[in-house]
């Protein structure tokens, strides 16, 4: 759709499954509450699903002033079809002016459709969002308080802003981990408008006769300490250092995409742009040059340790401390010295 109600709201889409919301759907909501204020309209929440209970009120206490909740049995698997048709209606009936989902699985495969109906606009995989305005390079036209959609680009050697000034809602998928999770606020009150849910046999295209479903190995982003491996720890045989160095301080081990990419340990526990984005008090890079598309799933740790035999590094530009040397003596030596201290 064109251009319309610049006073439209800002729309969060929770994603849930099985009663459970996932937390990049929370995460958003703190950035969502940012631009909601700035832009001096409510903040809502696009919830879906069948049987959903209480999670209305956990959106309204992580900061959604309202939660417009389609609550249908026929909404109780997620299909691409069924959700973005009660979506797109949605958006078409109340025309808020941006719409953000998780750079999930989910999200991935919903927003397109969602865009791809409502003929708008759509920045995949965003960094960050702010509010700010945007001249046109041509006509000189300026437009006043638009979306900024920050994203990696040509393979993370760049971050671009994009704009959407003129086909809306503006939209936009955020990689998970990148915003931080709001504060709970117990017993805030917000208003939950119920949507009704009209659908046929040809919105639910798919039957779904069973589903498996494997749980990742390690959740990174509750990781309090992070022992991460790179190109420099050279084979699968030596990244037993980093398992070594992990198991000695209780902490999870990590990976640069090179690691991952060499067979050297599972996606899991990628960091970086492609991976997971992490905030653990206490980051352990080794062999990690310290490319910008790894820095930017692991710069807001609270502290950082980059042990590398190269001085030049990158990674010792954003690290707090460094050790300029031979992996294969330093993290013995480390591991020997917290042991003793056991």
């Amino acid at each position: 759709m064109s251009r319309v109600n610049p006073k439209g709201e800002v729309w969060v889409f929770a994603e849930q499954e099985e009663g459970h919301l996932h937390e990049v759907s929370l995460e958003l909501l703190s950035k969502g509450r940012q631009i909601a204020d700035r832009l001096g309209v409510p903040l809502a929440s696009c919830l879906l699903g069948s049987g959903l209970a209480k999670l209305p009120q956990t959106l309204i206490e992580h900061g959604a002033d309202k939660v417009y909740a389609a609550d249908d049995k026929l909404l109780a698997q997620y299909q691409a079809t069924s959700y973005s048709k009660v979506i797109a209606g949605l958006v078409e009936e109340r025309v808020p002016q941006i719409v953000v989902f998780g750079a999930t699985a989910v999200g991935r495969d919903l927003a397109p459709r969602v865009a791809s109906t409502l003929k708008a606009g759509l920045t995949a995989d965003c960094t960050d969002l702010e509010i700010g305005d945007h001249v046109e390079p041509a006509s000189k036209q300026e437009y006043k308080n638009l979306l900024l959609q920050v994203r990696p680009a040509f393979g993370g050697n760049i971050i671009a802003t994009i704009v959407n000034p003129e086909r809306w809602p503006q939209m936009a998928t955020v990689r998970e981990g990148v915003m931080v999770m709001p504060e709970v606020q117990k017993g805030r009150k917000g208003e939950v408008v119920k949507v009704p849910v009209k659908l046929t046999a040809l919105d639910l295209p798919l039957e779904i006769l069973e589903r498996h479903r494997a749980a990742k190995r390690v959740d990174l982003k509750k990781a309090r300490v992070i022992v991460a491996g790179g190109a420099g720890v050279g084979s699968k045989e030596n990244f037993r250092l980093i398992w070594d160095l992990a198991n000695a301080l209780g902490a999870a081990a990590g990976a640069s995409r090179a690691a991952v990419d060499n067979g050297w340990i599972d996606k899991d526990h990628q960091v970086g742009q492609t991976g997971t984005t992490v905030r653990p008090a206490l980051y352990i890079a080794v062999g990690i040059s310290g490319a910008v598309q790894h820095r930017a799933g692991m710069t807001d740790s609270a502290k950082i340790l980059a042990i590398n035999s190269d001085p030049q590094a990158p990674i010792f530009g954003v690290a707090h401390y460094g050790i300029v040397g031979d992996m294969n003596e330093v993290i013995p030596k480390l591991i020997q010295a917290i042991k003793a201290k056991q």
